[in-house]
């Protein structure tokens, strides 16, 4: 494989939406995503009233990566062989030795099965993007709650978290104006969305008079996108893309066939029949990778389409658009900017940047920073009997350099940048940090009392 990335070489440019090309202001969302689970907990479920109070320093218990063991009722973070590198029961933070003691220096049970990717089970989730991430707060705290009323062992609310889950997102809850999200989301988008830089916009127009087909790709409701799109890019929204495909159900949209999940027509944002093939541009609702890359083929005249894709999910976008499409994938990731205090040169001389996201806000500090959890990226495992500790790469730093081609803060990272720039991209054969842009995080840069690497 080449070792660099170029868009001028791409004929098809995808995006996500939330969180890619509609960014949000974390903290308000987080409160609200928080809210929503909580309300329905208490109220409909009879779970204790105290889980609506929320302190303004707890949101920072959140952090992507962790994995919820549901029968256990604790959070794990995963070192990128599997062991676990700190462990929490319900909020409080599990010592090294109790660690030792539950989870020992071996790969946990599961990792198999989470390192393939499959993101849910009974025993366990696996939290990655922030619309999850404030329920691993929620969840946390339902263990506090069951073990000071129940002395519980073993846990069974998770059967109730996704009902939370569902009441507040599904399909039906935007038109109907049911649960806490959607209304509040409606009533102030202000509060909640960041409007999209001139400069992404103007990127846009530039990869589409390059002769770029582009494609928006989301799992959210048509009502839900289209308000969205409004909001951040304009009324004109559509047409900065060729296909819009809403309701995608991503993962499933890259690993399903046409006959399991094909592409439906929409009239008043309410789906119609499903269609045999894909044969024009414009908007669709579900659907699959396949049918879309052979109406790629005709739109392009080409037999083998170059497509990139950008989003913020490793589990719906990334992973899947590499591994069932071998896209190339472009990796969405606040973290960048908040590793350690890492933030991109530029974002010095923007002060919305810093301060318009936070601004007014107990947060000052973006919640994905945490102090419980440490760097998303790195961690230092204590040596055993008066060993050096090692310092170890995270399991979610390991599928970055695996499934990306290249990861970066935000879309205005790279907006700026001419379309034939040579992004150095994530390789087997060179180092794991190359597909960082503009910069690596400061975690994985080696310093001068750095310890051993793992």
């Amino acid at each position: 494989m080449q070792q660099h990335f170029s868009l001028a070489d791409c004929d098809v440019v995808g995006f996500d939406l939330d969180h890619t090309l509609c960014r949000y202001h974390l903290p308000q969302s987080a409160r609200l995503i928080y809210d929503s689970f909580a309300q329905y907990l208490v109220t409909e479920k009879g779970y204790d009233e105290d889980l609506l109070i929320l302190a303004p320093d707890s949101l920072d218990f959140c952090c992507k990566g962790l994995v919820l063991d549901i029968e256990e009722g604790n959070f794990l973070k995963l070192a990128e062989d599997g062991t676990v590198l700190r462990a929490s029961h319900g909020t409080k933070s599990m010592t090294f030795e109790e660690i030792l003691e539950n989870y020992g220096r071996r790969e946990w049970k599961h990792f198999n099965t989470v390192s393939g990717m499959v993101s849910r089970t009974a025993k366990y989730y696996l939290y990655d993007n922030y619309f999850d991430l404030p329920g691993a707060l929620l969840c946390a705290r339902v263990v506090d709650s069951l073990d000071q009323h129940d002395g519980q062992k073993k846990y069974d609310f998770w059967k109730d978290m996704v009902a939370a889950i569902q009441h507040n997102y599904k399909i039906s809850a935007f038109k109907e104006d049911c649960g806490t999200y959607f209304p509040e989301v409606k009533t102030h988008p202000d509060k909640y969305l960041q409007r999209c830089p001139e400069s992404v916009k103007k990127w846009l127009k530039q990869l589409k008079n390059a002769g770029k087909i582009l494609l928006l790709i989301t799992s959210s409701h048509s009502d839900y996108c289209r308000l969205l799109c409004e909001h951040v890019l304009g009324n004109d929204f559509e047409e900065y893309f060729d296909i819009l495909i809403t309701n995608a159900l991503k993962p499933g949209f890259f690993s399903h066939t046409p006959n399991q999940r094909p592409f439906r027509t929409l009239e008043n944002d309410e789906e119609q029949e499903a269609l045999l093939s894909l044969d024009k541009p414009g908007w669709y609702s579900q659907g699959n990778a396949i049918q879309l890359y052979d109406l790629l083929k005709k739109m392009t005249g080409k037999l083998d389409p170059k497509v990139v894709y950008f989003g913020d999910s490793m589990h719906s976008d990334i992973f899947p658009a590499r591994h069932y499409s071998n896209w190339e994938t472009v990796f969405i990731l606040e973290e960048l900017l908040g590793d350690e205090g890492t933030v991109p040169a530029k974002a010095e001389s923007e002060p919305l940047e810093k301060k318009g996201k936070y601004e007014g806000d107990q947060l000052e500090v973006p919640y994905f920073v945490s102090k419980q959890w440490g760097s998303f990226f790195m961690d230092r495992v204590p040596g055993l009997e008066n060993a050096e500790e090692t310092l170890v790469h995270t399991w979610s730093c390991k599928c970055i350099s695996t499934y990306s081609t290249i990861a970066i803060p935000s879309l205005e990272a790279i907006a700026d940048l001419p379309l034939d720039y040579r992004f150095t991209r994530f390789s087997s054969d060179s180092s794991p940090t190359a597909g960082y842009y503009p910069s690596p995080p400061r975690a994985l840069l080696p310093n001068e009392d750095s310890v051993t690497m793992k």
